[in-house]
């Protein structure tokens, strides 16, 4: 079996102790060896060590029940107190369900919510910590609560009324509303657009407990082959004979500034020492705010962009990742970058303000631009991810190209912002030559053409994805 490498070196890490024995679901964590970051590691000797990059707590937690226990967890479901999923809700059932929150094994019970909101980070069993930055919780109201009552399981079922899990093992504690939005996003003001999804009209009440998911989440929506589960990402990855895998996240169509950034980076892996570094191209899948381009559209456009050889599909894995989108900055992005490490990937690329947005009420941005690469240098529980920062990418006029910002001579640089690049789809303008290839864009101007009132005088709706 081919395998992956990361660095490896002898690291000590203060002992810490608990006093107190929380009532966690954690999945079991063998010893694993430690690993610095590539921040770290330019100041010693590095030697590479043969060996796919293990998951948080040394064990991928896989929640979907075997195929031969389908109908029996079915039958118990339709017997067990109910629970009514939202979209979002099913989401997260989704990203637990796979893996990608290892080692979580199923919604998180109050002590795992309150490391998660204090800390970003959970202590296992073991001592050791894995970072956990978003809580991953599900909400019910005091009617839901009392039809409960001393049931320790519950069942779970999506919007067409069909059983998707059991939740076991339950505990039912207060929801922080208040106090959630704080720590997460940093301000409680009005209009931050997933607390409006999740939280503002949704219970008083949090649930956790170990989830059994009767069978995998699907969609249905012609994009289910794109979804790779951790798993699933670890064996073609071997099957590529990757020896590094780096993972680029994006919730915006790719132009040749992103192309760059990624190229360079396979350039710079090889440079290093590795024969063949595998790019992760793994753009957001779950809940995004209703003026972000829609998964569907996204989809076509990195397609084209394989098509046209922007990227090398022969060194890129383009796959969906299942999280719905909080937009809570220096926060969520270590979220982002935890998930990849249980795909397998050990080197994960960030940019200017990642997963942040304009503050809702001001006019300004609600995030520090530089500060979620300088967090991502410092979490705890990331010590074994390299994170590779952005260089700045601009259009460079004198080449009529895509290029790296040369500050000595600003003048021959053109920045097209996202708003740019959105005013231009929607007004049918077509962008400097090279700025992204030309089917992606073609995708991009249909999206916003489809927008446009049609033969009635009706606008399609924007709504969130």
């Amino acid at each position: 079996m081919a395998s992956m490498a990361t660095f490896f070196t002898q690291t000590s890490f203060p002992s810490h102790s608990l006093s107190k024995t929380f009532d966690t679901h954690f999945a079991a964590a063998p010893k694993v060896n430690a690993c610095v970051s590539f921040r770290a590691r330019r100041q010693v000797g590095l030697r590479v060590s043969s060996g796919l990059i293990e998951p948080d707590g040394g064990k991928l937690v896989e929640l979907v029940v075997r195929d031969s226990e389908r109908d029996l967890k079915k039958g118990e479901a339709l017997s067990l107190p109910r629970i009514k999923l939202s979209r979002i809700d099913l989401q997260w059932v989704h990203v637990l369900s796979e893996g990608w929150a290892t080692p979580l094994k199923g919604f998180m019970k109050e002590a795992e919510f309150l490391q998660t909101l204090h800390f970003n980070s959970l202590r296992l069993g073991d001592g050791s910590l894995v970072n956990m930055s978003v809580p991953i919780v599900l909400a019910i109201d005091d009617a839901q609560k009392h039809r409960i009552g001393d049931n320790k399981r519950v069942a779970l079922f999506d919007s067409k009324g069909d059983p998707v899990a059991i939740l076991n093992d339950i505990e039912i504690y207060k929801h922080p509303k208040e106090e959630r939005i704080a720590r997460t996003w940093g301000t409680t003001a009005s209009g931050l657009p997933y607390v409006e999804q999740t939280i503002t009209n949704v219970g008083n009440w949090l649930i956790g407990g170990d989830l059994e998911v009767i069978e995998p989440i699907k969609y249905n929506d012609g994009l289910d082959h794109f979804r790779l589960s951790p798993a699933e990402l670890r064996s073609e990855f071997t099957r590529r004979n990757a020896d590094a895998v780096f993972a680029f996240q994006l919730r915006n169509p790719v132009h040749n500034g992103h192309a760059l950034l990624m190229t360079d980076t396979r350039r710079r892996l090889l440079e290093m020492g590795y024969k063949n570094p595998v790019l992760l191209l793994h753009p957001l899948g779950g809940y995004t705010k209703a003026d972000d381009v829609p998964l569907d559209w996204r989809m076509k456009q990195h397609e084209k962009v394989l098509e046209d050889g922007v990227l090398d599909p022969e060194t890129t894995v383009v796959s969906i990742f299942p999280s719905p989108m909080h937009y809570a900055g220096p926060t969520e992005v270590q979220w982002h970058a935890k998930a990849r490490i249980n795909a397998g990937a050990n080197f994960y690329i960030v940019g200017r303000d990642p997963a942040g947005m304009s503050h809702p009420v001001e006019k300004r941005d609600l995030y520090d631009a530089d500060h979620g690469k300088k967090v991502l240098s410092m979490a705890p529980g990331l010590e074994r991810l390299n994170i590779l920062p952005f260089r700045v990418a601009a259009y460079d006029k004198t080449q009529g190209k895509m290029a790296f910002f040369d500050p000595s001579r600003p003048q021959d640089f053109l920045f097209i912002s996202g708003t740019k690049m959105r005013t231009l789809a929607r007004n049918k303008e077509s962008p400097p030559d090279g700025f992204m290839c030309p089917g992606g864009w073609k995708v991009l101007v249909e999206y916003y053409d489809s927008l446009l009132p049609s033969s009635n005088g009706k606008v399609p709706e924007a709504v969130p994805a």
